[in-house]
């Protein structure tokens, strides 16, 4: 079953589908493998730039080779989550290189952090110096991934 993605045509899914797997391809084999000519192309492609459907183009970096395969997922619960606490945790947390992704959970925990670092002992060094340091935590508790069984991003939502 197709899920309906407001604006995007089967066309549009298609380009974004192909850029998601090769952000380096060029306009004319892009308009190749989705069907159109190159300047429909263009003008899709741009259009989705500018309302913001694509945020930008960038190097994906294979964490593992750069010595970086070490990732824990820390449950943390705050001692205050009224707005201004909120905004604070935030802030703060945008500043900690290791802390690759950072949710608000509806849960009995306030915030999941995926972290990734080197080693465990360079993870006990973040948590200990850095993530128990943030606004208003009140206490953390962490997973230790194994492996990473699936990491697609939001490819497979527009292939579905």
């Amino acid at each position: 079953m197709q899920k309906d993605f407001p604006g995007l045509d089967r066309f549009d899914r298609a380009l974004l589908t192909i850029l998601a797997e090769d952000g380096r391809i060029s306009v004319a084999d892009l308009a190749r493998r989705i069907g159109l000519s190159k300047s429909p192309t263009q003008a899709r492609l741009k259009r989705l730039e500018a309302e913001g459907v694509i945020t930008g183009y960038r190097a994906m970096l294979d964490p593992i080779r750069l010595g970086l395969d070490h990732v824990a997922f820390v449950e943390v619960r705050l001692s205050d989550t009224r707005e201004k606490a909120l905004g604070e945790f935030n802030t703060a947390v945008r500043r900690i290189p290791e802390i690759e992704q950072a949710h608000m959970i509806a849960s009995n925990f306030d915030y999941l952090l995926k972290v990734r670092t080197g080693s465990m002992s360079e993870y006990r060094a973040v948590l200990a110096e850095k993530v128990s340091a943030l606004p208003h935590v009140a206490n953390t508790s962490t997973f230790v991934a194994m492996e990473a069984v699936k990491e697609t991003g939001l490819l497979g939502a527009l292939e579905s």
